[in-house]
């Protein structure tokens, strides 16, 4: 049987400001990528999406990011790569203080918005995320775009590296993302999104914005939890999933 994990972006709030639906969404999906306060989150939600998380059985991942809350971690930044390499670091050490307490574990690293582009095709950059995931704990696996530098280093450094693909998210003929600035990049279709989540699992293949089909072998599965109505969806995807034979199940 075929079988994928889903997980979705979460604890993106600061202070009173709330982003993601985090309870419902950890009834849905089996790995969490938290923010850890460099795009969203701080130090209360990050508390509290570990134990909700730990007690569901979900997998807690460190969604590591650059040092931009104004602009969500989606803004390109030059961090030299020894501060960002530090950063990355901080960020995995914090998310697990609290993982622990729930009991549980940080389980894998996974970048978010600009630095997730970034490290696609940036060695130097790349190689600072493996840098301080190594720093942090030298056995926590890497999420990332197939192909990517990422995933390459990551390997090469003994790091466990899985594939991941985006359900909601347009795809270029090379299959990277299609920048979110561009219109399309983001797909909001519930139909479309369940087909392609169908695909992606089963064939490993997604149709790009220009109609080529691409190749996305992945392991893990994302749902943004930022876009409106994302927890309907996300249980639409799952069952959709499971319907068709498709074992829904945390990769680490």
């Amino acid at each position: 049987m075929t079988s994928i994990d889903l997980n979705a972006d979460l604890g993106e709030g600061f202070g009173r400001w709330r982003l993601t639906d985090d309870e419902q969404l950890l009834s849905v999906v089996t790995s969490a990528n938290v923010a850890c306060g460099f795009h969203a989150g701080d130090a209360v939600t990050m508390r509290r999406v570990c134990e909700l998380a730990a007690e569901r059985g979900v997998r807690i991942g460190a969604q590591v990011s650059y040092r931009d809350l104004a602009g969500f971690g989606r803004r390109a930044m030059d961090v030299p790569p020894a501060e960002l390499a530090a950063e990355v670091a901080y960020q995995i050490g914090a998310l697990e203080v609290f993982a622990r307490a729930a009991g549980a574990r940080v389980a894998y690293v996974k970048p978010h918005g600009a630095l997730y582009n970034r490290v696609v095709r940036d060695e130097e950059q790349a190689a600072a995320v493996v840098e301080g995931v190594l720093l942090a704990d030298a056995a926590l696996p890497v999420l990332g775009l197939p192909g990517s530098r990422l995933l390459e280093l990551a390997g090469k450094a003994g790091l466990p590296s899985v594939t991941e693909a985006f359900a909601d998210r347009a795809y270029t003929g090379e299959g990277t993302l299609v920048p979110r600035g561009l219109e399309g990049a983001v797909i909001t279709d519930p139909v479309a999104v369940l087909e392609r989540s169908v695909r992606l699992a089963r064939s490993g293949t997604v149709v790009s914005h220009r109609g080529e089909v691409v190749g996305v072998q992945a392991r893990s599965l994302c749902l943004h939890g930022d876009t409106p109505g994302a927890v309907e969806l996300a249980r639409q995807v799952r069952g959709r999933l499971e319907a068709v034979g498709v074992r829904v199940e945390a990769f680490a």
